[in-house]
């Protein structure tokens, strides 16, 4: 039996690493991770019968294979990941995007402008797969076949819920971006500080030299001081570096650092998306033309504030936004969009089984923001949708009342059916989900 710390797990080779019983092959490592609802040590048996050569625990197992214990199998599976992968993010230039709202849209801008500057650049996150961050031991397969394809570099979104289980354990990130911070995810964290703090832990010498941080928002001035305080290049990103010039449902058009950028994304949310990306590309050494330029070339991730255009005379746009700050900006980019003897008409809804406390602030954004407000049902998983309906009514305050339905389809079929030439639909919630 080896005892010790991660160290220990870096001297042991195996064929692979899984912390799931019914994947492990032949030689592989299985690691007994220990759940809310299950504990992996009480698989262990059926990890070794699939063929496990070893195990990762947190105490003894009585099986006849080498053990390496450790104090935190979670913690320690993605060094050991990272090492049974042979160290995939030494070999490239990984760059990590925590935040709120704007993860995927920074991600692909990031992407953008590395291609444009000759580096082959892939992208992990939310329209990647079920997680945002996959598990350590699939983060860290995913990086090393990208290695394999010949890839330099991988914009990647980390989650908060990534950060403290550990699943970014083990890569090392060349750079690390923040876009914002606002109320979400309170059914896992509990509080906006342990929140925030989840989101900060990302930002340590650790794990990454350089942070690039929108500080418009308190939590972002505040998360600079303290990854400049832990030693990090701070690189501080404000709204007014850009100067938005023109915008359309499908492009925006401002200045930025004396070059002109054609985005091909609407709403000021997406120019300040846009300028963190770019000033993560200069922390990554591109120039400033050839990120103009990667700006310019981006395509618009599916469902971020995507057009749907089949040839109607008003405007339609799909987007996730599923928090009140996103919906705030989503809705007032809209706003930007029409004349002042338009409408901007929504639908939406808000999910189940997550922090139901958004659920009013949503209901009050969306009647401020838009003229005509369609609640409907988005994933509600365990929970009545009536219910979370009412819920999300109940902020309503501002407008005409709400119009409930919550037959998804109906409800955008309604919206489509009385909107007027000149008017914006947008449908928010869902973005790229299609089920």
């Amino acid at each position: 039996m080896l005892l010790g710390d991660t160290a220990a797990v870096e001297q042991f080779v195996v064929r692979g690493i899984d912390h799931d019983s019914r994947r492990i092959a032949g030689g592989a490592l299985f690691a007994c991770v220990r759940g809310v609802h299950a504990d992996g040590h009480d698989h262990a048996a059926e990890a070794v019968a699939r063929g496990a050569a070893a195990l990762l625990v947190e105490r003894d197992v009585d099986l006849g294979v080498p053990q390496v214990r450790v104090r935190n199998v979670r913690a320690a599976l993605g060094a050991a990941a990272a090492c049974c992968w042979g160290r995939p993010s030494d070999h490239l230039d990984v760059v990590g995007v925590t935040g709120t709202n704007g993860k995927t849209t920074v991600t692909a801008l990031v992407a953008s402008i590395l291609r444009a500057d000759g580096r082959p650049t892939s992208t992990l996150g939310t329209l990647s797969g079920v997680r945002t961050t996959p598990e350590a031991p699939e983060l860290q397969r995913h990086l090393a076949g990208r290695v394999a394809a010949g890839d330099r570099a991988v914009a990647m979104e980390v989650s908060s819920h990534a950060l403290p289980l550990g699943r970014v354990n083990g890569t090392r990130f060349s750079a690390a971006a923040f876009t914002n911070l606002s109320r979400d995810h309170l059914d896992f964290h509990g509080t906006m500080e342990a929140y925030f703090t989840a989101k900060a832990s990302l930002f340590d010498p650790s794990r990454t030299p350089v942070a690039v941080v929108d500080v418009d928002g308190p939590y972002g001035a505040r998360l600079a001081e303290v990854a400049e305080q832990r030693g990090l290049t701070v690189r501080r990103v404000r709204r007014t570096d850009a100067e938005v010039v023109s915008m359309t449902p499908s492009l925006t058009t401002f200045r930025w650092q004396a070059r002109t950028v054609r985005l091909p994304l609407a709403g000021a949310h997406n120019v300040a998306n846009a300028i963190v990306a770019a000033a993560t590309a200069e922390a990554l050494g591109v120039d400033t033309e050839t990120i103009a330029a990667g700006l310019s070339a981006a395509v618009t991730p599916p469902g971020r504030f995507e057009p749907v255009d089949v040839g109607q005379s008003f405007g339609v746009v799909v987007d996730y936004a599923h928090t009140p700050d996103a919906l705030d900006s989503v809705l007032g980019a809209a706003r930007e969009l029409v004349g002042p003897a338009n409408r901007v008409i929504v639908v939406f809804g808000c999910g189940g089984d997550r922090d139901p406390g958004k659920r009013a602030p949503m209901g009050e954004v969306a009647s401020r923001r838009a003229d005509v407000v369609i609640i409907t049902s988005d994933n509600p998983r365990g929970e009545s949708p009536a219910t979370i309906a009412g819920q999300v009514r109940s902020g309503a305050v501002v407008g005409s009342p709400p119009v409930v339905e919550l037959d998804r389809r109906r409800a955008i079929a309604a919206a489509v059916r009385i909107a007027e030439s000149g008017d914006v639909v947008v449908i928010a919630g869902k973005g790229h989900e299609t089920t």
